[in-house]
């Protein structure tokens, strides 16, 4: 595995946003950490001092090897990396590490899942959870929407593309819980560019927020490059510092790239998780 790298280091030996030879055979030498503190401390977190725990959930749909006889056996894959770990696991770099076993031999699955978590919790910097669903299992997924309030009906009117947390503001009011979804939250990839499209899923209880600035918020993130863990990050920071509540969780569900989708979770910690349900784009 190679040590976490600085994307924004020029000299980096990196190969993020280069051309890349494909490997069939076992290389757990692709995978590329990278330290998650590089982009916290433009929003002031400060390391040791998480405002959040959580997770980042992925899911892979093209994974396989090969059995004892040289049979391919082919699955679905579910990765859960703690937000408190040192380092994000760059999307890239997974990919080309998990085609890396389409030629490999190995016992069966469940050594191709020790051997995951095991590589992937060194890269990370902490324990990777690792689930692996053959095929023959017949696994299956449950699409659908958020119970919540879909805000993408509201008639308002967006010239902002790049974050503007000074559109988050809470109007007067009682104390409310609530969940409100929206399927236009856009970035770009920090290295290639390319579009990243998802479903941002917030829940909080406190005054209410305006439901019009939240919107054109989502929205501002549309020609803004980060990768999808560190624009979960942004959107929760700036809400708990712009609209002050006293509960918060922020979700996004990324459409797949690659065979891989990624779905950061951050909370305060009173909500848990929800449900590895996809979006339907995913």
């Amino acid at each position: 595995m190679n040590p976490p790298i600085d994307i924004c280091d020029p000299s980096s030996d990196s190969p993020l946003g280069k051309a890349t030879e494909y490997q069939s055979q076992y290389a757990p030498e692709l995978l590329y950490p990278i330290p998650r503190q590089l982009k916290r401390h433009e929003l002031g977190i400060l390391e040791g001092a998480l405002p959040f725990v959580g997770e980042d959930l992925w899911n892979a749909y093209e994974l396989s090897w090969l059995n004892p006889k040289g049979k391919p056996v082919v699955a679905v894959g579910t990765f859960r990396v703690p937000a408190d770990s040192p380092n994000l696991i760059e999307s890239k770099s997974f990919k080309l590490y998990l085609n890396s076993f389409n030629q490999s031999t190995f016992a069966d699955a469940k050594t191709v899942s020790k051997t995951l978590a095991s590589d992937l919790s060194a890269a990370a910097g902490k324990t990777v959870s690792v689930a692996l669903e053959p095929i023959t299992d017949c696994p299956q997924a449950v699409i659908g929407s958020p119970e919540g309030i879909r805000l993408d009906d509201l008639d308002i009117a967006c010239d902002r593309y790049q974050p503007a947390p000074e559109l988050l503001t809470t109007l007067a009011g009682d104390v409310v819980e609530e969940t409100l979804f929206s399927h236009l939250l856009k970035s770009n990839c920090l290295v290639t560019g390319q579009p990243d499209w998802a479903m941002v899923v917030i829940r909080y209880r406190g005054r209410p927020i305006d439901r019009s600035g939240l919107l054109r918020y989502i929205v501002s993130f549309r020609n803004h490059n980060e990768f999808h863990e560190q624009c979960v990050e942004r959107i929760y920071s700036d809400i708990r510092k712009h609209c002050a509540p006293e509960a918060l969780a922020v979700h996004a569900r990324y459409t797949r790239r690659g065979g891989l989708d990624i779905n950061p979770f951050r909370s305060t910690g009173e909500f848990n998780p929800p449900d590895n349900r996809r979006e339907i784009r995913q």
